[in-house]
């Protein structure tokens, strides 16, 4: 039984941007959802669709990006918060992120938004990712 979702999604993007694969399967989750649609905003992946499948056992695939020298863009994806040890952080903890290279994924009351939108909004939340 698996319980962190989330962990489950950001290995298999790694893995498969690892093998340079087109597109990455996932298990389907709301949050999962919202995860993907920031690296989709910030263009750390080209794109993703919802689909149904057997039994209503929904999946996600996701269209990976790659650089002209077919390297990801995705140089880390790491998971913070954990069903364990959950990371809570103000909005004003949320400003910048390696330099602003990077972007901190946050599930706030507004959604799950990247770090320069909940510092806009002066929103906080579970830190659930961060990606550069």
């Amino acid at each position: 039984m698996m319980n962190d979702i989330i962990a489950d999604a950001l290995t298999r993007i790694r893995n498969a941007a690892m093998r340079k694969l087109e597109v990455a399967t996932l298990l389907h989750s709301n949050t999962v959802v919202g995860v993907l649609s920031v690296l989709e905003q910030k263009e750390y992946i080209d794109g993703f669709k919802v689909i149904d499948g057997k039994n209503n056992k929904k999946t996600v695939q996701v269209t990976l990006k790659y650089d002209d020298n077919d390297n990801s863009v995705i140089n880390e994806l790491k998971r913070v918060s954990t069903p364990g040890r959950r990371v809570y952080k103000h909005s004003s903890e949320l400003k910048s992120f390696k330099n602003g290279f990077g972007t901190i994924i946050v599930s706030t009351n507004k959604g799950v938004i990247s770090n320069d939108e909940a510092y806009a909004a002066n929103v906080g939340g579970e830190v659930l990712c961060t990606v550069w």
